[in-house]
């Protein structure tokens, strides 16, 4: 099965394109795990120490939780991120290849994780 020329200069012009944009999404990608990683450490650390704290249970909530500010700031910090987004900046690799595929699907292709692309047999009919 051969292609024309120009095609074939498209489809490797896809591919580089196709690969520089999720390698470009990499590095960003790997900065927001690092904060939600360390914020959701910080939340349950915070958390651990609030709950076993014994004048939890005896002081009302609100001094209970001032007595506590690390806890309600990483919580409140961590709240704010999944508001703006976080969960889907943590996977959009995955949702670029994901998406990718969908359309590609259509023409027979697919593509790899890194967004080499796939040639599928022609379906016989």
């Amino acid at each position: 099965m051969s292609m024309e020329p120009s095609a074939c200069e498209d489809l490797k012009a896809f591919e580089r394109r196709l690969t520089e944009v999720i390698s470009c999404v990499h590095p960003s990608t790997v900065r927001w795990r690092v904060m939600l990683a360390i914020m959701s450490t910080m939340t349950s650390i915070g958390a651990w120490y609030w709950l076993t704290d014994p004048k939890t249970a005896v002081v009302p909530l609100t001094e209970s939780l001032l007595n506590h500010y690390i806890f309600v700031i990483a919580a409140l910090i961590l709240l704010s991120l999944f508001v703006m987004g976080i969960h889907k900046l943590v996977i959009a690799p995955q949702i670029l290849t994901s998406r990718t595929r969908q359309v590609l699907n259509d023409f027979n292709m697919s593509c790899d994780d890194t967004g080499k692309l796939i040639l599928k047999p022609r379906p016989t009919t």
